[in-house]
Order: C-alpha cells, then structure tokens, then sequence
C-alpha cells in the first residue's frame, strides 16, 4: 500500500478525501486528487456533488466503523464512492431520494473493500482496485433506467482527432469527455509519478490503436476505447518490473471490453479490473511452477551428495 505523502497543512480528512480521488487512478497522492477533483469541477460541475458525497461517505463508514486508519487517509475506503458517486449523478437527475442512494451504495463499497483487504491482505493476493464500484454499479443499472445518447460519435478522421481520443481517455475514467479534464488528470499524474503518467498516455494510445485495427470505422472520439487499457498500464506497471505485464494486460483490456457489452453489461472498469487479474495469476503460475522446476532439478544433486 502506497504511503501518504506528508502534508501538514491539510487536515486528516480532506488528505483522505483527495487521496480516494487519486486512488481512481492508483495513485496516494492530494495533489493528483485535487487536480481529479479540479477536472470534474471544470468539465461537468454537475457530477461534483455526487462524487464529493460518495467519497464522503465511504470515509465517514470507514471511520465509523473504526477500519485501520492508514487504510483510511490512503483513500482506499473512498475512491469506489466517488465512482458510483459519479456515475450516480450522471445517470439519474438530483432529486430527494439520490443523495441517499449514493450514501448507501458508497458506504456498502467501503464495507466490501475493507473484507477484501481482511481476506486477501497478502502480496500475493488480487487487489481489489474497482471490484466494489463495478458490482454495484451494474446491480443500480439493472434497478434504474439508463439514457441513452442520441447519436453516435463520429469516426476519428484525422491525427489530430487520434491524438484527441487518446487524451480524453484518461477523462473518460471518471466519465469525463471533455479535453480540460483529462489536462487536469494528466497534470495530476505527473505531480504524483512521472512514469504512470507515460504507462497511463501508452495503455491509452494502444487499447485506441487496437480497436482501430479490429474496426476502422468505429465509434472512438470520446476516448471510451483507451480508458481500460490506460488502468491497466497503471496498475501493471507499479507491481512488475519489466514492461511485458503491462503490455500483455493492456491487449487483454481491448480484446474484454466488446465482450461485456455484447453480454449487455456496461463495460465500466471491469475490463480492466479483469486484464489485471488474468496477468497476475498466470504470472503467480509461472513463477510456481518455475520454482518447482528448479526444486526438481536439484533432488538428485542432494542425493548424490548423500
């Protein structure tokens, strides 16, 4: 778990707060938070308000029910709150009963994450990353009727539109479409680690290059190709060393995405969510049965030592 950065000027709980909005892309960090929180504020102010109550809430459940304090100013209790909060208020129109809505579905977020971590708190567990926010997200897509977009996108036509598609995805990660918000999060990610910064433009860039390839017509320009690939750079690239995991996971992310909406799912971050799992056991398997061979090979040393 990634320490929080020392920041004395900043209470406890606003430190929690944004560190839950850095945690959307991985990261512990309140500036990178700030600049999430900066990008919604820009780009739809309209989602601010479920996105901080979601947050809220998740923190507030965390600390009501006494979760290990680290865990809490990490922002791991709140950033699947600000999620649902987020797609929440972007689904449904504010009204009496939404407020409540995301309270309780954010609470029950930080609820499941904290079993999470009691069950599987070891190195070699799966992280849960976004588990919680996809489970109840479709479980309130099914409960709830979902607008649906007038029109398509146009096709991408020119470089200057890839170029677009690739930067808007890092927006698309918190439902955002428009290029100041993902300026915003880009600029976060830099202030928080320059390198998850270049992973996050490159899973972008090739999940967008990969759809292309499968269908050149296709609808990309809102960015909604690259965003779960660009998570899965994020991811894979801090827990493995060489650069083939996070490759490997980044074309996984591209080839899952059709087939969640073929299921008649919303892809939200579940491509990502499974990308990542399917990288980490099979490379768990690997190195197991790597270690098994070299046990193999060294019995009839010791025998013959014997």
């Amino acid at each position: 778990m990634p320490k929080t950065p020392n920041t004395p000027h900043c209470p406890d709980w606003a430190t929690a707060l944004l560190n839950g909005f850095s945690q959307i892309f991985l990261q512990c960090h309140p500036l990178c938070g700030l600049c999430c929180l900066l990008a919604i504020l820009l780009s739809a102010p309209a989602l601010l308000g479920g996105a901080l109550l979601g947050g809220l809430a998740g923190l507030l459940t965390a600390q009501r029910r006494d979760y290990p304090k680290a865990e809490r100013q990490a922002g791991l209790y709140s950033y699947n709150g600000v999620l649902l909060g987020l797609l929440l208020s972007q689904q449904l129109p504010w009204s009496t009963w939404l407020p409540p809505l995301i309270i309780a579905a954010s609470g029950l977020s930080a609820i499941l994450v904290r079993q999470w971590l009691k069950h599987a708190g070891d190195a070699q567990s799966l992280p849960a990353y976004t588990a919680p926010f996809v489970g109840l997200g479709w479980l309130l897509l099914a409960c709830i009727t979902v607008a649906q977009p007038n029109s398509l996108p146009p096709a991408l036509d020119n470089t200057i539109a890839y170029a677009n598609a690739v930067f808007i995805s890092l927006g698309q990660i918190m439902f955002l479409d428009q290029p100041l918000a993902a300026l915003s999060i880009l600029i976060g990610l830099l202030l928080a680690n320059r390198r998850a910064a270049f992973w996050a433009l490159l899973g972008s860039t090739v999940g967008l290059a990969l759809t292309l390839l499968h269908d050149p017509a296709s609808h990309t320009q809102l960015g909604l190709a690259g965003y779960n690939p660009a998570l899965v750079a994020l991811a894979l690239s801090q827990r493995q060393r060489t650069p083939w995991p996070a490759l490997i996971g980044i074309l996984l992310a591209s080839l899952l995405t059709p087939g969640f909406s073929a299921l008649g799912l919303a892809p939200l971050t579940a491509p990502f969510i499974l990308a990542s799992w399917l990288v980490q056991a099979g490379a768990r398997v690997l190195h197991q049965t790597s270690n098994s061979r070299q046990q193999t090979q060294c019995w009839p040393a010791k025998e013959t030592e014997s």
